[in-house]
C-alpha cells in the first residue's frame, strides 16, 4: 500500500473495526454469518491450543471470507487477580518474563500461519487487555514484543484512536459486552464524527461470558452497512497498515 495523505479510503471520514476474542463457538455460528450477510469483515482473536490444526479449520474458512484471524497467545495468560487464572493454577502475567510472553506470541503466530498460510500479517489482541509481565519492581510492558511480531496490537482505552498519534501496537478499544444496539451504534458513530478509528471488542454472542445479544450486534451491522459510504469497516490489521502509511506521510 502506498503512503496516503488521508487515513481513510474514498469519502469515508472514520473507521470501525469489530473484534472478537477467544475464538468461541458462537462467533463461528452467529457472528461470522451475520457479518457476512451485511458484507462486513472483522477480526477474530484466537488461542490455537494443542489440536490447533483441527481447531483452526473453520477459522481458515473465515479468513478466506475476508476476516482476520488474529494472535491472542496460545494459553491466554492474564493477571492472577482473575479467578480463572488463580483458581486453576494457571501461569499469570505477574509470573512471566518478556521471554515467556514472546514464546506465547511467536508460537501462536506460527500455528496460525501454518494453518492459514495465505492470510499474511496479523494483529495481536492483548489478553484481558493487559500489556505487562512481572510485578512491582519487575513489571514491564510487553508492547515492544508485540511490535516485533505483529502489525498492530489491540488493547483497551477511553475513546476512538486518533490516526495521527495512536500507538499501533497498543490501540484503544471499547469493551461492548451487554451493550444495546443503540449503544453500539453510538460507539461506532464516534468514528466519523471525530475523524477517528473506533475499535469495538466482543466475546460471546447470545451466550457465554461477556456476551452481546445477536439482535444488538445485528443492529450495529445494519448501521455500518448502510453507512459504508462514510464509515470504513475493516479488520484491525487492514486499518493499521493504512494508518501506518498515513503516519509515515507527514
Amino acid at each position: 500500500m502506498s503512503a496516503s495523505a488521508q487515513p481513510w479510503p474514498d469519502e469515508c471520514t472514520g473507521a470501525v473495526s469489530l473484534t472478537f476474542d477467544d475464538g468461541v463457538a458462537s462467533q463461528l455460528e452467529l457472528a461470522i454469518p451475520l457479518l457476512n450477510r451485511y458484507g462486513l469483515t472483522g477480526t477474530f482473536y484466537v488461542n490455537p491450543r494443542d489440536d490447533y490444526a483441527t481447531q483452526l479449520l473453520p477459522w481458515r474458512e473465515a479468513a478466506q471470507q475476508g476476516h482476520e484471524v488474529g494472535n491472542h497467545t496460545v494459553n491466554h495468560p492474564c493477571s492472577k487477580n482473575f479467578a480463572f487464572i488463580s483458581d486453576n493454577n494457571r501461569k499469570a502475567l505477574e509470573e512471566m518474563s518478556l521471554d515467556d510472553i514472546e514464546r506465547e506470541i511467536v508460537e501462536a503466530g506460527r500455528r496460525i500461519n501454518e494453518a492459514i498460510p495465505e492470510q499474511g500479517p496479523v494483529s495481536f489482541g492483548y489478553t484481558c487487555y493487559q500489556p505487562f509481565v512481572g510485578k512491582g519492581p519487575t513489571r514491564q510492558s510487553y508492547v515492544p514484543v508485540v511490535a516485533k511480531h505483529c502489525v498492530a496490537g489491540r488493547g483497551k482505552g477511553e475513546r476512538p484512536n486518533d490516526p495521527r498519534y495512536c500507538d499501533l501496537w497498543y490501540l484503544w478499544s471499547t469493551p461492548c459486552e451487554r451493550m444495546t444496539g443503540a449503544e453500539l451504534v453510538g460507539v461506532a458513530e464516534q468514528a466519523p464524527a471525530q475523524g477517528r478509528w473506533a475499535i469495538l471488542t466482543f466475546h460471546g454472542v447470545n451466550d457465554g461470558h461477556l456476551h452481546v445479544a445477536a439482535a444488538d450486534l445485528e443492529e450495529l451491522c445494519d448501521f455500518l452497512a448502510r453507512n459504508r459510504h462514510r464509515i470504513w469497516t475493516a479488520p484491525v490489521a487492514t486499518v493499521a497498515q493504512r494508518v501506518a502509511d498515513y503516519q509515515r506521510s507527514f
